[in-house]
């Protein structure tokens, strides 16, 4: 069975459980990146006759889980690694974490498990077959534990990692055309775990040759063994200061590339420290401030790119505005024409700061005839991800549409003219908000409205895009009251149902769906030919820029909001199902398994999450299905079992809402079945027993008769209970012999039309939904704002005051 990707991420996140709490995130990551990389390559070679990593014998994962349970685990165990490391000439690389070091791990017995618990979370993954071509599952694996050490390693940690997402947008910024030849040139000066850098060979379809430098020895490291995972032959990934000591140059000049990325430390106060000052980086520009490294990266990086070199850097937004001696730099690389465009990002998006940062795009490509510098304000689009805030894909396909096509777009983007950027307002200032206003329009307050009543015209024509999408709303809601203002047709409380039910918006609604329909149904064959060559990452971008391109003409509704369900629905449960069915087959991957078992740190026996359990207690089988879960069968086969069921489940919810009510009446203090409450409770069996004595006392006929009722709504509520339990089983069985049935057009109707097509149906009518619901909270709100003039107001204030007068007088407080 193919790894999952929440599968996957989920054990190895519990792999670091093992470690948390006995040493810092920075340091348990080099294990669990380190057994990663053991048990991956271990699997690959024994799938690949011509493995890239050689394994000997006594350095494989196999020989790991022979280890498990001995008293010397630890030291063996470190022994293995040196031989794989020695194999390969990784040393440095992947043998950095001591598995055998007491102060990190425990002595004795304790390391003894926590290490052979380690061993054993990752002996249960099959690797071999985790990786369809275009798309690699270990790869964005690691990226999610890279994610979450960075996340808990705290600030001074968190400087090896570029979050993916602003990664993708970055290759993506350097649009590198799709018959680049791999000989082609990409650089990182300042690589870190290399993410960024694969990242832009895997924009390239034949891939390009990395370059990257890296000062921290342990990020080197984490890079050289990224590289590796992804399959990155043709990389040369050093370690060393860029600043003081650029590996990569001929004699006494710095090497040039075609392509460069970086995401350099931010305004490093001590760059200075070792600097070697040969390699003219700074002529013509000037010296960098003393305290502040953030321009002498920048120049590094323009003087690492060839005469026609593209490149994308990741710099704090003072960088743009702040004057001396970087205004002097600023100025000469905007004459120079060598920035080409200036996109703003969201705050809090890098793991080692807070500070919202922005993306320089360099090219030196034709510099002199630039015109203008392209800039986008992004910084309001982003989702919070815990701590931090992340792109969304809506947000990155945004900006790079926006940049590719150089679309102008209200309070988002915009063509600069160097005139505009160079003249005495501006001197040479980049801070994009003098350029784009990104603010929201001024909610403004009309007191002419206040004072004589009606809804400003000004307010209704903002909702312009509204009415052109539903032309006859606007005098169905609203009338004339005089020049400029208009006034409501119908009650406040009725603006939603007025909305919702008027023909057009139904239209709307339907024509949304219908569209959603017909370009499902064109990309239906591209989803049937699934096969185990098919590349997921091509196929999704296949399908969803055909979406994005079906909804730009349609009026109102965001086709970015659109194209973020269906990725969002990709990224949470699609894609595994893709790399599934590429791994497996229709027919495999639609069958049921066993759940999986293991064994927690107290021995006992856990079960994977099922789907539907057949038997009871040690007889118990426990059925998973990965890709079909039994609900969509059973609403494609069985139908009228489902709707039979749906009527035991609601008689049962009727008996107990029948009991909850009987005892909430009767079973209080001086109640018919107080007597029968014992500590704030009433069951069966204590009104059973309450029955018994009271009818030897001789007690009134009604506590009598409330016993026995509330006794018979004990057996209906039990007996309803029970007719769900058994209809359950018995559909849920039926449902489980369906699975050996189907055919493969079966379960391509059950995946591509019920589970994937309903899902994003139902996904992007939210859309609608969505929008209908910021109208009627816009029209609601004006509606309450202007509903009552200055002079009513007052005179319920007067009336008020007259009311409360004439109390205080009858009272005696007032004469």
């Amino acid at each position: 069975m193919a790894l999952k990707k929440s599968d996957l991420y989920s054990s190895l996140w519990s792999s670091a459980d093992e470690l948390r709490g006995s040493m810092d995130a920075s340091q348990y990551k080099d294990y669990v990146l380190t057994l990663l990389f053991v048990k991956y390559v271990s699997d690959k070679a024994k799938a690949d006759p011509y493995p890239l990593i050689e394994v000997p014998e006594g350095g494989s994962f196999d020989y790991l889980v022979t280890l498990k349970g001995k008293a010397d685990v630890g030291e063996k165990v470190n022994v293995a690694i040196r031989k794989l490391a020695e194999a390969n000439d990784l040393q440095g690389v992947i043998n950095n974490a001591d598995f055998d070091d007491p102060t990190k791990l425990g002595s004795g017995k304790e390391l003894q498990d926590k290490v052979s618990n380690l061993i054993g979370i990752f002996q249960d993954m099959d690797f071999s077959g985790s990786k369809a071509e275009g798309d690699d599952l270990l790869g964005d694996a690691y990226e999610y534990l890279m994610r979450h050490f960075a996340t808990q390693s705290g600030k001074s940690k968190g400087q090896f990692y570029t979050p993916a997402e602003v990664s993708r947008v970055m290759a993506q910024l350097l649009q590198i055309p799709a018959g680049t030849p791999k000989a082609t040139t990409v650089y990182d000066p300042t690589c870190g775990s290399g993410s960024l850098l694969i990242k832009v060979a895997d924009a390239a379809p034949n891939g390009l040759t990395i370059y990257g430098q890296e000062n921290d020895n342990a990020t080197w490291a984490l890079a050289r063994m990224n590289m590796i995972l992804h399959g990155n032959e043709t990389h040369e990934i050093v370690q060393g200061n860029t600043l003081s000591d650029p590996k990569f140059r001929t004699g006494d000049k710095l090497a040039t590339f075609d392509y460069l990325v970086a995401n350099p430390p931010f305004s490093v106060k001590t760059w200075k420290n070792g600097l070697d000052e040969d390699y003219d980086r700074f002529d013509g520009f000037g010296w960098p401030p003393e305290k502040n490294g953030d321009y002498a990266f920048l120049l590094h990086m323009v003087k690492s790119l060839k005469s026609t070199g593209k490149g994308v850097v990741v710099l704090p937004h003072g960088v743009l505005f702040r004057g001396n001696a970087e205004a002097t730099i600023r100025t000469e690389l905007i004459k120079r024409g060598y920035i080409r465009a200036i996109i703003g990002l969201p705050a809090n998006l890098f793991y080692g700061t807070g500070i919202p940062a922005c993306l320089i795009v360099l090219d030196k490509n034709d510099a002199q005839a630039r015109t203008g510098i392209f800039m986008i304000d992004a910084s309001k689009g982003f989702e919070k991800d815990g701590p931090k805030n992340r792109l969304r894909p809506r947000d990155m396909h945004k900006i790079v549409d926006a940049f590719v096509n150089q679309k102008e777009i209200d309070r988002y983007s915009r063509m600069v003219p160097l005139s505009e950027i160079c003249d005495k307002k501006n001197d040479y200032n980049l801070n994009i908000p003098r350029y784009i206003d990104s603010s929201e329009p001024e909610d403004i307050q009309d007191l002419h409205a206040h004072l004589r009543g009606g809804i400003p015209n000004r307010d209704l024509d903002a909702l312009q895009p509204y009415w052109d999408a539903f032309p006859s709303l606007r005098s169905q809601l609203f009338k004339p009251l005089r020049e400029g203002y208009s006034e409501l047709t119908v009650d406040k409380a009725d603006i939603q149902v007025t909305i919702t039910g008027s023909s057009e918006y139904v239209a709307f609604a339907e024509g949304t769906l219908a569209r959603v329909d017909a370009w499902w149904a064109d990309k239906r064959k591209l989803l049937v030919d699934i096969t185990d060559t098919t590349r997921p990452n091509d196929l999704i971008h296949d399908v969803s820029e055909a979406l994005l391109e079906d909804f730009r003409p349609r009026p109102l509704i965001d086709e970015y909001g659109v194209y973020e369900q269906l990725m969002s629905y990709w990224n949470a449960s699609m894609h595994d199902d893709v790399a599934l069915m590429v791994s497996e087959g229709w027919d495999r991957a639609a069958k049921p398994r066993l759940a999986r078992t293991w064994k927690d740190k107290n021995n006992k026996t856990k079960f994977e999450e099922a789907h539907i359990v057949t038997g009871a207690r040690a007889a118990a089988k426990r059925w998973v299905m990965d890709l079909i879960p039994p609900e969509y069968v059973i609403a494609r086969f069985f139908p009228t079992e489902k709707a039979e069921l749906d009527q035991l489940v609601a008689n049962h919810e009727a008996a107990t809402q029948a009991l909850n009510e009987y005892t909430e009446e009767h079973a209080v203090e001086e109640g018919l079945l107080w007597e029968a409450v014992e500590d704030d409770k009433i069951s069966k069996a204590l009104a059973a027993v309450r029955l018994r004595v009271a009818k030897r006392e001789g007690a009134e006929a009604d506590e009598l008769e409330a016993l026995q009722q509330v006794i018979k709504l004990y057996d209906a509520e039990a007996a309803a209970k029970r007719a769900v339990k058994d209809a359950t089983a018995k559909l849920e069985g039926k449902a489980l012999a369906q699975y050996a049935k189907l055919s493969v057009e079966d379960v391509q109707a059950l995946v591509i039309d019920d589970k994937w097509g309903g899902t994003i149906r139902s996904r992007i009518g939210t859309e609608v939904t969505a929008l209908g619901q910021v109208l009627v909270a816009r029209l609601w709100m004006l509606g309450e704002r202007y509903e009552r003039t200055l002079l009513e107001l007052d005179a319920e204030v007067e009336a008020a005051r007259a009311k409360v007068a004439e109390h205080l007088g009858a009272m005696g407080v007032l004469e």
